[in-house]
């Protein structure tokens, strides 16, 4: 199976590594609170056609690994998980609406996001991988 992916006109392989943390980096997920997160990104990654690679929540930050549509952007793909996680973390789980999670700020404003190559090869050998498709 070919790594990339194919849309009607576009051939494609848009592969991220995203992290991003709760509000003050709180060590909050965890249990119930970060089966629910898994839950939400996988669920809202696919809503969006994006295809969770790997997904390992940590106590205190969130890492992705994802393959995005390149009609889909990286921050407004960040964003709708980033929020819609929030939304429904912050309904299940009401006493993190408290102090220090008053309001709806689940997550930190920010997040960290490189574009991803499993095999790093010189640019001219790359070139030639692509014009072999």
């Amino acid at each position: 199976m070919s790594r990339f992916r194919k849309l009607s006109q576009t051939i494609w392989h848009c592969q991220y590594h995203i992290v991003w943390t709760p509000k003050y980096r709180y060590k909050i997920l965890k249990g119930k609170i970060a089966d629910e997160v898994d839950n939400c990104v996988r669920a809202f990654s696919a809503q969006q056609g994006a295809e969770v690679i790997e997904l390992n929540v940590q106590i205190d930050h969130v890492h992705l690994l994802v393959m995005i549509p390149p009609k889909v952007s990286v921050s407004g793909f960040v964003g709708t998980v980033k929020g819609r996680t929030a939304i429904r973390v912050l309904n299940r789980f009401r006493e993190l609406k408290q102090k220090p999670y008053w309001g709806n700020h689940f997550w930190s404003r920010g997040y960290c996001v490189d574009h991803y190559c499993p095999v790093k090869r010189p640019k001219k050998e790359g070139l030639k991988l692509l014009f072999m498709l």
